[in-house]
């Protein structure tokens, strides 16, 4: 997760909310394809993990998961899913060579400062063993701005994205757009993208 103190301080406040909120996608459909698509029992990252509803479904699903996030909340309220266990860390923290089947970062990277991206993405294909499965989901849209709540996004679209992952390693194979509405009660379009390493 990003290190930006006005982005930390929100979630941190909001960290109940956003559990809440995030319980309404236990049947997410893209979180189960990456399940699938990482072998058996495999070893994964999940990036900017939140309440940690997405590592606990991993976890109950076979695989070995190393949940993070820079959220003191958010790492309580992780930890306290079944069979997870989550430590505090940014994205400056991502470090390794060859160690993860799957990296989820779902609608974290989001946070992280537009000039950072092409960085932190190298860390992760790092990271990533060969073959391996990357999923990421951005808000899309254009440059940098905080919501009303006061945290910091970056946007991009989806030859942007699409150019981010090529240049940092990655092989992106599909994609998928939407439209929802979020914490600070705004209705947004959203892409997410897999790739392998």
């Amino acid at each position: 997760m990003t290190r930006d103190s006005e982005t930390l301080r929100v979630y941190g406040g909001f960290a109940a909310d956003y559990a809440a909120m995030m319980d309404t996608q236990s049947d997410d459909p893209q979180l189960a394809a990456f399940i699938g698509g990482v072998r058996q029992g495999g070893h994964v990252l999940d990036l900017g993990c939140g309440p940690g509803w997405a590592a606990a479904r991993m976890v109950k699903a076979g695989l070995t998961v190393d949940a993070t996030d820079a959220v003191p909340e958010m790492v309580e309220l992780a930890s306290a899913q079944p069979g997870v266990s989550a430590r505090l860390a940014t994205f400056d923290d991502i470090s390794g060579n060859d160690q993860y089947d799957g990296i989820w970062a779902n609608f974290s990277l989001l946070h992280a400062p537009r000039a950072d991206l092409p960085r932190h993405l190298v860390a992760l294909r790092t990271a990533l063993k060969s073959g391996g499965l990357f999923h990421i989901g951005m808000k899309t849209g254009k440059g940098e701005k905080r919501d009303r709540l006061g945290r910091l996004y970056t946007y991009v679209d989806a030859e942007e994205l699409h150019g981010l992952l090529r240049d940092a390693g990655f092989s992106p194979f599909s994609s998928r757009t939407g439209r929802d509405k979020g914490m600070a009660g705004q209705v947004e379009d959203w892409i997410t993208m897999a790739a392998h390493g």
